[in-house]
């Protein structure tokens, strides 16, 4: 077995593992759901947003994750950097689904590292 046979496989055996960190989600990119894929959402962070001087809107928070999830699950399209994907937050492609925009992606050995951002009250 090859150094990447074995990443591959311990990746989707404990890092994406339903019973260890991964999760059932729905994730719609680019006019394309991908239904009850394992993926692994981290970093939740809620910080002030910068605001313009003719900005008036109050309230409103930059929110930022981490998304991690197998290219393949994605039918190997990785998401581009300004594109909006969806993710739910219920098993089963119910539930509600949060808009993002990709701040920045990348993928190594399989694997999907796409850094998301949403504006949130």
């Amino acid at each position: 077995m090859s150094f990447k046979d074995m990443v591959e496989a311990d990746i989707k055996g404990v890092f994406l593992n339903l019973d260890e960190f991964g999760e059932k989600r729905t994730v719609i990119y680019d006019g394309e759901r991908y239904e009850d894929i394992p993926i692994v959402m981290r970093g939740f962070k809620e910080q002030e947003r910068t605001q313009l001087e003719s900005d008036h809107a109050q309230g409103l928070y930059r929110v930022s994750t981490v998304l991690h999830c197998s290219l393949a699950d994605l039918g190997g399209n990785q998401p581009e950097k300004g594109c909006r994907i969806k993710v739910n937050d219920k098993e089963g492609g119910a539930g509600f689904f949060r808009e993002f925009y990709v701040a920045s992606s990348m993928v190594e050995m399989g694997m999907v590292h796409a850094e998301l951002e949403a504006i949130d009250e």
